[in-house]
């Protein structure tokens, strides 16, 4: 160990800290607002990456038409709990959203796949693509039982991990793939060799830290958000939709995901079940934050990626093992500090 490989060693969790966060600050957003611990935010993180990937190869990826299959269940269920008061307005709107919606991106999706899309193209298609995903996912799993206990929507959470994984699966096959990089440019500083896809990591994470921290602080929307977050049951007293406030807050955790995804893909392979692991970290981040705290999840992620980091420098055999290891004594000093409180009933 020296100098130069210690800022390789830094410079390397850092942008791994970085990715973390943005998974670790989507699952403290979805889990404040729903109560939901979003286990399958690493299945965004894969059908965003390998999307692109298939997209910038020229294939037609499957998670196009599972945001319309997705789309169709929805609408069903958006029938049937308003079949007692059914008018146009009400049709006309669940049909915009679950039907023409996918079907439009899907088109989108089957007209640029053969053509080698552009670089923008093919991100703005997959976040669509999975935005679509996880919109769909609330309303099918979640939104139906969001008034249950913490392990019942942990339980769903696990299902649709398990679901999800199983289509990524099917979707792109048991062999990795890697995207193209958003950009080629490269500067040094010193020994240190910056590359224009890291750049960028470190840039959106900033951007959506900042946007989020803009969001909740000074719009409507976020506001509203914040107050289902701090009670439920006042929020819909006020007039607050806080089934349209779990839906927002899947849109965004689904596209935090699939930006990680895009993020990641060029730097290294992905797998379809790769996604797990990456997410977990940014689940080791978030609970050290509490689940409430963003800028401490940040924080918390950037000291993961730096352990993760020097350990595969010190005991790469060891690296998963010394990174999960940094979550037990955060939850037994948590366990010890908080009072015991009954559950919030709805």
């Amino acid at each position: 160990m020296n100098t130069t490989i210690m800022l390789f060693l830094l410079q390397d969790g850092i942008t791994n800290g970085a990715i973390y966060a943005l998974l670790g600050l989507a699952l403290v957003l979805v889990f404040a607002v729903t109560r939901v611990i979003l286990i399958p935010q690493g299945e965004f993180v894969t059908y965003g990456a390998l999307t692109y990937a298939s997209l910038s190869s020229g294939q037609m990826p499957g998670t196009a038409r599972l945001a319309v299959a997705m789309g169709i269940v929805a609408f069903c269920l958006d029938i049937f709990a308003g079949r007692r008061s059914l008018h146009r307005r009400l049709v006309g709107r669940a049909f915009a959203v679950n039907i023409v919606l996918p079907s439009v991106i899907f088109a989108l999706t089957f007209w640029f796949a053969g053509r080698h899309p552009p670089i923008a193209i093919s991100i703005a298609l997959s976040l669509l693509i999975v935005a679509a995903i996880g919109l769909f996912l609330y309303r099918i799993a979640f939104q139906p039982i969001a008034h249950t206990s913490v392990l019942v929507l942990l339980i769903a959470s696990v299902g649709c991990h398990l679901a999800l994984q199983g289509f990524g699966l099917v979707f792109f096959g048991a062999e990795g793939q890697r995207g193209p990089t958003i950009s080629d440019a490269a500067f040094t500083v010193g020994s240190l060799r910056f590359t224009g896809q890291s750049l960028a990591v470190y840039a959106i994470t900033i951007a959506f830290i900042v946007g989020l921290w803009l969001f909740f602080g000074f719009t409507l929307t976020g506001k509203a958000l914040r107050a289902t977050a701090v009670n439920r049951l006042g929020a819909r007293l006020v007039g607050i939709r806080t089934t349209l406030s779990g839906q927002i807050a899947f849109l965004l955790a689904s596209v935090i995901g699939a930006i990680s995804g895009i993020l990641i893909v060029p730097i290294t392979t992905l797998y379809y079940d790769t996604g797990f692991l990456i997410g977990l970290k940014g689940f080791i981040a978030a609970i050290i934050g509490g689940l409430v705290s963003y800028p401490l999840t940040a924080i918390a992620a950037l000291v993961v990626g730096s352990v993760e980091a020097f350990s595969s420098f010190y005991a790469s055999n060891f690296k998963e093992v010394i990174v999960f290891t940094l979550i037990l004594p955060v939850l037994v000093l948590r366990s010890l500090a908080a009072p015991a409180v009954e559950e919030e009933k709805d």
